[in-house]
């Protein structure tokens, strides 16, 4: 790609990053590329799909995620580790207005452009709640669609303004409910 495409992609790329954060995943195309001083077939061009964009603006932050729990498979205890990924992961999830639906369908659609991207997060963190289960740090009764679906449900709450203040307490519960007596979830 010429750098001047490349500019002109990641300059879309971060104008669709703040304003799916301000209105969400279904904010208009045309929107967009409003924002981001382009015509909509300058948009189209780039992106020719809504999820072509989409999957564009989230797979970095997967990598992102992804590489976070390889890093954290060995600089940290199983829970502690576990822990650290399903706060950032619900801390990032909740950025993006609307993503958590797009994931939980995306995991399920193998022809979804997000797919492999969402396969290779929820893989990342089982094996990081395997390490934590292994060591006794973690039930042993639920598995890294369980996680998938926690980070979901947590983000979701944090979406939900007349919960978003109890976010954190929830947050603390539920990694609580994860992890044996042993371990503390902060």
């Amino acid at each position: 790609m010429r750098a001047d495409a490349r500019k002109n992609r990641d300059h879309l790329l971060a104008v669709a990053g703040t304003a799916i954060a301000e209105q969400g995943v279904d904010v208009a195309l045309r929107d967009i590329a409003r924002r981001a001083d382009v015509g909509l077939a300058t948009l189209l061009r780039h992106f020719p799909t809504r999820e072509a964009l989409l999957e564009a603006l989230l797979r970095t932050n997967f990598d992102d995620l992804t590489a976070k729990a390889e890093e954290l498979e060995t600089s940290s205890t199983p829970g502690d580790a576990l822990v650290s990924w399903l706060r950032d992961g619900v801390a990032w999830t909740t950025t993006y207005r609307g993503v958590t639906v797009l994931m939980a369908a995306a995991i399920e659609d193998t022809e979804s452009a997000l797919h492999a991207s969402c396969v290779g997060l929820r893989a990342a963190g089982a094996r990081l709640l395997a390490r934590a289960q292994a060591s006794g740090e973690a039930r042993g009764d639920i598995d890294g669609a369980d996680l998938f679906a926690l980070v979901a449900m947590l983000a979701w709450l944090g979406d939900q303004p007349s919960l978003a203040p109890r976010a954190d307490h929830l947050f603390d519960v539920v990694s609580g409910a994860v992890l044996t007596s042993t371990v503390s979830p902060c």
